[in-house]
Order: C-alpha cells, then structure tokens, then sequence
C-alpha cells in the first residue's frame, strides 16, 4: 500500500496539472476565434462567409468523431440514441452552434474583439435569469451581486468601444448580446441529454448538425461562387476551424472530466484578458484603463459564480 500511495497521487497530480492545462489553453484558443474573425474580415468577406468556411473545415474533424461513436452504439457499447434524443440533438445544434455562432459573428463585424469576449461572459447570468423565471430557482444576494459586476463591466467596456468605434457598436453590442443569450438557452436545453448522450457525443453531432445547417445557409444565400474567395481567407478559416474550434471543444471537455466543471469554468475567465491583449498585439485595439477595469468588473463576477453553489 505505501509503495501504491505515491503513485497514486502522482497520476492524480498529473491528472490534475494536465486538466489545468487543457482548460486555460481551450478558453485563449476559443476566445481568440475573435482575433482571427477580425483578421478575416478585412478580406472583404461577411460574417456568413466566415462562419461558412469555419464549419466547412471543421465538419470532417467532428463527422469522423461522430462515425466513431454512432459504431460504439451499433455495436452495442454506448446506448443508442432515441428519436426524441436526435431531434434534441438536431434542436441544440440549430440553437447553440448556429444561430448563436451566427449571431456572435454578424456582432465582430462591429465591434471589437474585448467587449465581443465580455458579452459573451454574460451567458451564465442568462443563464441564471432563464432558471429563475421558468425553473422557479430563487436568485440570492450573492448571485445579484456578481451579475451587478459583470453588467457594470460590459458597460464601461460598450463605453470604451462606443468612443472608438461610433454608432454601430449598439448594433454589434446587441448581436454578441443575442449570442450570449441563445447559447444560455442551449447550455440549459443541453443539461438533460447530456446526461443521456455523453459529453462526446453530443459535441460531434450537435457540431455536425450546425455545419450543415450553416452550409445550408451559405449555399442558399451565396450559391457555389461563394466558395471563390481570396487564398487568405482559406488559409484563416482553416486556422480558425482546427484551432479555434475543433481543438478548444475537445480541450475544454477533456479538462472537465479531469479538474471538474466548476474549476474549468473559473480557468475559462483567462479568455478575455487573453482576448484584450491579442487585440492589442495583433489587431492594435487600444487598451484603455476604462476597459481593464471592466474587465475587472466581470471577471469579479464570473468569479463569484463559479463559486456558488446551486441552491446557496
């Protein structure tokens, strides 16, 4: 037993440290999706081109995760999905990989990549909000105050990008605004078949089913000529797809099932701070004290939620 102890806590340490890892590299390579969105615009290229050509690269990468596991379930392995569970599935990709995605994209048109990142931080308070309205679950004092934060942080950023950026950065502020608030709806929708389904697998057909409702999309308003685009953008969105996408979705999963959600999510916070300075470094978007201290501002309050415990 003394000779297993060691080891023992050894793989548990590397287990730990490996998920530690995993998780605050998932959350800066998602959230400098931003970066390189900005990047691609300046192509001449519109947010449906953009989230068109991410899914494209990114379908075979999730359609082979997808085929995997629908072999483990004919086989007998993993249980087979219901048809409730597939139209569940379907529902999800539609909500939380499509449109919430579109909308977030159609947003950096607008705006910059920091205030982009913060809004978006706002889908747990959604997320609360959504529960205490339609699942009767009583917000507390704590909860308020961290949505107080957040809230006061998104606004000194929205100042700071409406004295740089003009007018449309209401308009920007109100797509991301949409995205954060769709992808709460899925975050909520996603609770019980995940349960059902596996982590995943749900990620490889929800993240399927949206490519090809994304495809749909970019072909029915585009047509094949779409796909006739500067040898840039394919060279950005194949970045984007594998590093931006594919990678953190199977990184931020990989980290859960070794540290946990909670602390996953709480590691996840490096991604707009990690987002202001790629602006800055990359895109030369200026960083303002106003804008650190929003930061600060919803930072603070992703941090006291991460903290809370249901029901507390």
């Amino acid at each position: 037993m003394e000779t297993k102890e060691p080891k023992r806590r050894a793989t548990l340490n590397a287990q730990y440290w490996s998920g530690f890892f995993l998780a605050v590299l998932g959350s800066v390579l998602f959230s400098a999706k931003a970066i390189v969105t900005k990047l691609t615009y300046l192509h001449g290229v519109d947010a449906l081109t953009v989230i068109g050509f991410r899914m494209l690269f990114s379908l075979p990468f999730f359609a082979l995760v997808a085929v995997f596991q629908a072999r483990r379930a004919r086989a007998g392995r993993i249980a087979r999905l219901s048809r409730r569970d597939v139209w569940l599935i379907l529902l999800l990709g539609f909500i939380g990989y499509y449109l919430s995605s579109y909308l977030d994209f159609l947003g950096l048109q607008y705006i910059t990549a920091g205030l982009e990142r913060l809004i978006l931080f706002l889908a747990p308070t959604f997320v609360l909000l959504i529960s205490a309205l339609y699942l009767k679950r009583r917000i507390t004092g704590a909860q308020w105050l961290a949505m107080g934060l957040s809230y006061a942080g998104v606004l000194l950023a929205f100042i700071h990008d409406l004295s740089f950026a003009g007018s449309n950065v209401l308009l920007g502020a109100g797509f991301v605004l949409g995205s954060a608030f769709t992808y709460a709806i899925y975050l909520i929708s996603s609770g019980e078949v995940l349960a059902r389904v596996g982590s995943t697998r749900l990620v490889a057909y929800a993240m399927s089913a949206s490519a090809v409702y994304v495809l749909i999309h970019f072909l029915w308003q585009q047509g094949w000529q779409g796909l006739v685009q500067p040898v840039e953008v394919y060279q950005l969105s194949l970045i984007h797809a594998v590093f931006h996408t594919v990678l953190p979705t199977f990184m931020v999963m990989w980290a859960v099932a070794r540290v946990g959600a909670p602390l996953a999510s709480q590691l996840g916070m490096v991604g707009p701070v990690s987002v202001l300075f790629l602006a800055w470094w990359i895109l030369d978007e200026p960083i303002t004290a106003l804008q650190l201290v929003g930061t600060a501002f919803v930072l603070t309050g992703m941090l006291v939620l991460g903290r809370l415990r249901p029901g507390k």
